[in-house]
């Protein structure tokens, strides 16, 4: 509030001056008046002064508020996309759901399969299958085959039932072309001879539209054919979708036209609009669908979802076709005996591509091992979504979370069950398989990454994006803060693209690369504002809690390597060893790249690799004599543990939840009564050199099974750390503290390989070691995803079982690229 002026008071002299005469006898009234305005402009000067510097401060304050969601004023990365890049328009968008297709438009019609054995519903809805969710517990799903833009494969198995689906993808018209899914279930061959015969399955397929999206969609009722979906779209133009029995023997079908709340809710739609029907008296009940209904209350009239549902007997397989209008003539269309032969010759020309990308069978590798590699690939490439909406973001100038600005996401998931969204530094690692498999759309997910940086040079680390995506997410996860970081993994990526495909460059590529590079220089240099450690050269990841009492060890979740235990008392003068390695190979990477597109700023990059590449400097910060290991540095204490609070007699609903106690006062040093993956980031990632002693020192320690070494791969914390596989809360299990993790086994099966090629002392034991561990590791995931049917997050270090959430087809998949030793 601006201060209010008062008048000022005429003085005693200023009155006298006025009625008295001067010494030469004449009045002189002036002499007083000046002084008076001079007052009264100061005062008015001074407020002035003051309302301007208010004004300027609120106005600062302002514009600081609006940095964290104003986007980067450059070219976006992204050239293309949508109806552009017709090839890639439609596709398995949507890796949270079991079977579904979009396209690559913020407003896209989506389409998807729901299933359920009517003699196996329960109430509730109980046994509708749509969302991937691991309490389906479902036996096994996943592709077997998918290429990224053309055709996919994927089986399910739902109890003692299979269901195959697939899809081939048909170019043609001004609209992204047609295609044909087609969803076949049966019983699995070993529960034949357990299963009535008259066992049945309700397959639902629909479309719909979110509320933005501008058109219509309608079914369309024929009394020869089976109810097929219409409709019109701002992207799509006028199309058809017809369903085309192929196989079994049709009980009944029905349809539901009708309003459903959000794309978030459409198996909920389905599950209110199940009705029970008989054709006759003495007839058995039916389930279905309840035709055309208007739900009350709902501003919206028109119908934004459309299912049609098919009960039959088993086996059965069905057919749907997508057609567009645009498409002109269309000889046949693709159904029946027609799209078995086109999913046949695509089926037969990956498998060639994947032998010409990964030459495991040149390698030795039998049938089994390739199908399970083949299938990891498929998951990773098949588990690439297209997420339209806006982050919830927070800086230190917002009071509270505000929405992002609404942008499009183009990425692979870590997990179609649990983590359907993308993750910063998950998708660097998803990048150094998908770059081998097809570097466009590699470079593509990269582009639209960097196409949501902010002004700032911040990328949110979790992108949540629709409401989908936001359903997925505890709500304490969904806001994302500006000051934290994650790590840069994609400089893992460019590093490899540069290194095999710099003399492939074509012009459009290398247009990209353009475009991004302003884009990497912001992300750089955010990470040098806003990581810098206490003293020169060091860097330390915000973000963890100092205040909390539930912790045994506060969680640094955007190292990335969450609960990995820390200095057990967060401040300020902590440094990281992990950021620092991960800042060495940011800037050389940058360095490279300005030398390839001839910018002159190579050479600061190329100055900070140097220093950073420093071994002595970086012993300097993180080596402990006492320990010969590399440490991160922090207010540290071991004498720490979980203790639950003695309750207070006669007192009612008491919070026991157990708390962190200190038994001995922490202290400054290096935290190496630790070892584990933190502890080897500088042979990790290769800024040791190679005839470093402390190399040597490295190699003979993950070697060691009563450290890290197990024949599954590293654990990530060492058996005699003090909290190897404690939990962090009496809610939290461990995560980052003895599982076996495959992205770091990568890394280190990746530094193996580059040390045992690189002449040095330590060349022979990095090749020893590098052919064990890698063997330890491939062998592990391909045993587990056939005896358990999937990919997992992490493996138990005792007994190399998976464990964690499943599918885990993110940088798990990088198994294959440990198998083809494309490093």
């Amino acid at each position: 509030m601006a201060r209010q002026r008062k008048n000022l008071p005429e003085s005693s002299k200023e009155t006298k001056s006025r009625n008295s005469s001067s010494s030469n006898g004449s009045s002189s009234p002036n002499t007083k008046i000046p002084r008076q305005k001079n007052v009264f402009h100061f005062w008015k000067q001074l407020v002035l002064v003051i309302v301007l510097g208010v004004a300027i401060i609120f106005g600062y304050m302002g514009y600081l508020e609006t940095r964290v969601n104003t986007p980067f004023d450059n070219k976006k990365v992204v050239a293309r996309t949508g109806l552009n890049v017709p090839e890639q328009f439609w596709g398995s968008y949507r890796p949270g759901v079991y079977f579904g297709l979009k396209t690559r438009h913020p407003h896209s019609m989506v389409t998807g399969l729901m299933w359920y054995f009517p003699k196996r519903l329960r109430p509730g809805g109980d046994g509708i299958r749509h969302w991937c969710e691991q309490g389906d517990n479902l036996s096994k799903y996943g592709w077997l085959q998918h290429d990224g833009s053309s055709f996919g494969v994927q089986d399910i198995e739902d109890g003692p039932f299979i269901l195959t689906t697939s899809f081939v993808k048909n170019p043609g018209g001004q609209n992204g072309g047609e295609w044909t899914a087609r969803i076949s279930v049966d019983v699995i061959n070993k529960y034949k001879d357990m299963i009535d015969p008259t066992e049945q399955v309700s397959i639902i397929w629909y479309a719909a539209l979110d509320a933005e999206t501008e058109g219509f969609i309608a079914p369309t009722n024929s009394a020869t054919e089976v109810t097929g979906i219409r409709g019109e779209t701002s992207s799509l133009g006028e199309f058809k979708m017809k369903l085309f029995p192929q196989t079994g023997e049709i009980d009944h079908e029905s349809f539901l036209s009708t309003v459903s709340p959000g794309l978030n809710l459409l198996k909920e739609t389905v599950i209110s609009a199940l009705r029970l029907a008989q054709d006759n008296p003495k007839g058995p009940r039916k389930i279905i669908l309840g035709g055309q209904i208007n739900p009350v209350g709902v501003e919206r009239k028109d119908p934004n979802f459309v299912a049609i549902q098919v009960t039959a007997k088993l086996p059965f397989s069905i057919d749907v076709v997508f057609e567009s209008k645009t498409v002109v003539n269309r000889k046949d269309k693709l159904v029946g005996e027609l799209y078995s032969e086109s999913l046949e010759w695509h089926q037969s020309r990956f498998n060639q591509r994947f032998e010409d990308t990964f030459a495991l069978k040149s390698k030795g590798y039998n049938q089994k091992q390739i199908n399970f590699a083949q299938a990891a690939l498929s998951n990773m490439i098949g588990g690439i979504g297209y997420f339209y909406g806006a982050s919830k973001v927070q800086s230190f100038y917002t009071k509270e979370p505000i929405n992002y600005w609404r942008a499009p996401l183009y990425t692979a998931v870590p997990s179609r069950s649990f983590f359907p969204r993308g993750f910063l530094w998950d998708e660097g690692f998803h990048g150094l398989l998908i770059s081998q498999w097809d570097l466009d759309i590699e470079l593509d997910i990269i582009g639209h990454w960097f196409d949501l940086i902010n002004v700032e040079g911040w990328i949110p680390r979790e992108q949540i994006l629709g409401l989908e995506a936001v359903a997925k997410v505890p709500a304490e996860f969904v806001v994302q803060w500006n000051t934290n970081a994650n790590p840069p993994t994609f400089f893992l990526t460019l590093q490899y693209i540069l290194d095999k495909y710099e003399e492939d460059f074509t012009n459009e590529r290398l247009a990209m690369l353009e475009r991004l590079y302003p884009r990497l220089q912001a992300w750089f240099q955010w990470f040098n504002n806003t990581q810098i450690g206490p003293v020169a050269g060091s860097y330390r990841w915000r973000g963890r809690d100092p205040l909390t009492d539930r912790e045994l060890n506060p969680k640094t979740l955007t190292s990335g390597l969450d609960d990995f235990p820390r200095a057990s008392h967060p401040t300020e003068l902590e440094r990281h060893i992990d950021l620092y390695c991960w800042m060495a190979v940011a800037s050389s990477t940058m360095a490279r790249l300005g030398i390839i597109l001839g910018r002159e700023s190579f050479l600061k990059y190329q100055q900070t690799a140097d220093y950073l590449y420093n071994n002595e400097l970086m012993d300097n910060l993180h080596w402990s004599n006492f320990s010969e290991r590399y440490a991160d540095y922090g207010l540290h204490t071991d004498s720490v543990k979980l203790v639950r609070p003695k309750s207070l007699p006669r007192q009612q609903n008491q919070n026991l939840e157990m708390i962190r106690t200190v038994s001995k006062q922490p202290e400054y040093r290096l935290v190496d009564s630790t070892f584990g993956y933190v502890n080897v980031f500088p042979f990790l990632l290769q800024i040791l050199e190679p005839n470093s002693p402390k190399l040597g020192k490295i190699l003979t320690d993950i070697r060691d099974p009563n450290l890290i070494w197990t024949d599954y791969g590293l654990r990530s914390l060492s058996k005699n750390s003090p909290l190897y596989m404690k939990r962090n809360t009496e809610h939290d299990p461990p995560y980052w503290r003895g599982q076996i993790w495959v992205n770091i086994n990568f890394l280190a099966v990746k530094a193996l390989a580059h040390y045992s090629k690189t002449e040095g002392a330590y060349q022979d034991q990095a090749k020893k070691v590098y052919e064990e561990l890698r063997k330890n590791v491939v062998d592990n995931v391909i045993r587990q995803y056939y005896k358990t049917g999937y990919i997992w997050e992490q493996y138990n270090d005792k007994t190399g079982e998976g464990s964690g959430c499943r599918p885990f087809t993110g940088w798990t998949a990088l198994s294959v690229v440990m198998m083809s030793e494309h490093f």
